[in-house]
């Protein structure tokens, strides 16, 4: 045992889940806590930033893009609500995030008092939203707690937790029993059965498809084999996006795989609730055999298929690789390229966003990182951008939550300092967080954010006049130049007007080594999303 405070066990037990880096905003009920950062600043890293939902989204690209906890702390009530965005997002894409916060005085939890900060409860708001939230009630059961939070976060499907603990209890010393990681629950054991069943009908199959999520990250490798053995197509919308490289020939797109739909007689979801394939291409086509493997046994009842395997993804692909035959399809070969052709061509149709999507993929090296946002550019980077490695795009998905871009790639450039990360963002989005300028400035950040410029909420001001007469609210934006603003934050940037200028001013950003922001003044006015979510008779 060790006398410490509830602070530094808490420091203590982090340290010892391997986390060297954390994401805070200090507040009263939070000084035991911050006094003990500070004081084991040299081994554990304290990244603050200018408002709460910043910390969390910070984490949760720091997440994301390792597939390591993302751990962030912030003040109890108006705290942690201005972190549920992040929180809903994480809880969206499977992210392991943990939220650290306060609470009243111990002697006023639950009497209604008034007391700073306070929720009527709480721990009733965050359960919610999240797969765990529990109280440490006493230093003493700090490190116990920890523990248990952490094995739920990574057991099973990954999914954000928090604790919280009043703030008497971060300054209370106590002897503490120190708590090492707890082993993580067993992973589900795979039906065999189920598993003979699938490769039979992958064995039958002609024209076989797999369809990615955030559920397959971790097995790159295994899908790959899989893929290669069977001839099949591999693809994703947003959270997949990159497990099997764009640069291989089984890789598709989302309207790729739209044009193989109708030929299709298998498809293969992972780690995916299949939303893609199942509701935005219409009718299934005849003889379809629909097959899931998810390790969350809920999915199988929200979606019912032809044959659900519950099991961790890498396993699950891998014992299904060693029951199916190996196969050379040329036939299929040739019409999943002449999907890929067919499309790329296409999409070159939607201008100016395709130009500069290719230009800074261009500027991306191909083991940087894409932050994607609920804009114009990001929407057509789902099917445009190409990606080489899995967690190399990093997104909302389906909680398509504006202005979570550059704080998360904020977190996501402090997981990989030598690694380019750029972010884009609309002229909307960016000022939910653009104050962040100043984090990155503060903690050496050198993020490259692209902002596009075209002073609207462009989808919803093109949407209003479509649908209501030519008529619009709320959605045109009266800015500031953001060069000047970025000057104020003595970030560099540059504005362009077209593609050719985004290129040349991005590779002078990358070689900035700093903070900088290139702004794309332009007029978007068409419609991307179709290629997105290729609904029938909206392509």
């Amino acid at each position: 045992m060790a006398r410490m405070t509830g602070g530094e066990a808490l420091v203590d037990g982090l340290l010892r889940h391997g986390v060297d880096t954390i994401f805070g905003l200090p507040g009263v009920q939070l000084y035991g806590l911050f006094d003990a950062l500070g004081r084991n600043a040299n081994r554990i890293r304290l990244i603050n930033a200018r408002h709460e939902q910043t910390t969390a989204y910070m984490a949760f690209g720091y997440a994301q893009s390792t597939g390591k906890p993302g751990v962030f702390t912030v003040v109890p009530g108006p705290g942690v609500l201005n972190t549920t965005a992040a929180l809903a997002t994480a809880w969206g894409v499977n992210a392991p995030l943990l939220c650290l916060t306060g609470q009243v005085p111990s002697n006023y939890i639950g009497k209604g008092r008034g007391q700073l900060h306070e929720l009527p409860d709480q721990l009733a708001t965050l359960k919610t939203l999240l797969k765990s939230a529990d109280r440490i009630e006493a230093p003493v059961d700090a490190p116990y707690k920890l523990a248990q939070a952490f094995q739920e976060m990574r057991s099973g499907r990954q999914s954000p937790v928090a604790l919280e603990m009043a703030s008497d209890m971060f300054t209370t010393i106590a002897d503490i029993q120190p708590c090492d990681p707890l082993p993580l629950h067993p992973k589900p054991t795979l039906d065999t059965v189920k598993l003979a069943e699938l490769a039979k009908a992958i064995n039958a199959a002609n024209a076989p498809m797999i369809w990615l999520g955030s559920g397959a990250l971790d097995a790159s490798a295994e899908i790959l084999a899989l893929a290669e053995r069977i001839g099949a197509s591999v693809g994703a919308l947003r959270t997949g996006k990159g497990i099997v490289s764009s640069h291989h020939p089984l890789s598709i797109t989302v309207p790729a795989g739209a044009r193989l739909w109708p030929e299709c007689d298998l498809v293969i979801g992972i780690g995916t609730r299949m939303t893609t394939p199942l509701s935005s291409w219409g009718a299934k086509p005849a003889g379809l055999t629909v097959a899931r493997i998810d390790i969350d046994p809920i999915e199988m009842r929200r979606l019912p298929v032809d044959i659900g395997i519950i099991g961790d993804a890498a396993q699950a692909v891998a014992a299904l690789t060693a029951r199916v035959e190996e196969r050379h399809n040329p036939a299929q070969l040739a019409k999943i390229a002449a999907a890929k052709a067919e499309i790329q061509e296409a999409i070159q149709v939607i201008q100016p966003q395709m130009s500069l999507v290719e230009a800074i993929r261009d500027v991306l090296p191909e083991d940087g990182i894409f932050v994607d946002e609920m804009t114009q550019v990001g929407y057509v980077s789902w099917f445009g951008m190409p990606s080489y490695s899995a967690r190399s795009f990093i997104t909302s998905g389906f909680s398509g939550t504006l202005g979570y871009g550059v704080p998360t790639a904020l977190g996501v450039k402090v997981a990989h300092p030598n690694r380019t990360v750029i972010a884009v963002t609309g002229d909307g989005g960016f000022l939910f967080g653009g104050v962040e300028l100043a984090t990155a400035v503060q903690h050496g950040i050198n993020l490259v954010i692209v902002l596009v410029n075209n002073s609207a909420y462009g989808n919803v001001y093109r949407d209003q006049k479509r649908l209501f007469d030519g008529r619009h609210a709320g959605s045109k934006l009266v800015n500031p130049d953001f060069q000047t603003y970025a000057k104020a934050f003595g970030v560099p940037s540059w504005r362009v007007t077209d593609a050719d200028g985004l290129r040349a001013a991005l590779k002078l950003a990358i070689a900035a080594n700093s903070p900088a922001l290139v702004e794309v003044v332009t007029d978007i006015d068409n419609e991307p999303l179709p290629f997105a979510f290729l609904a029938r008779g909206r392509a």
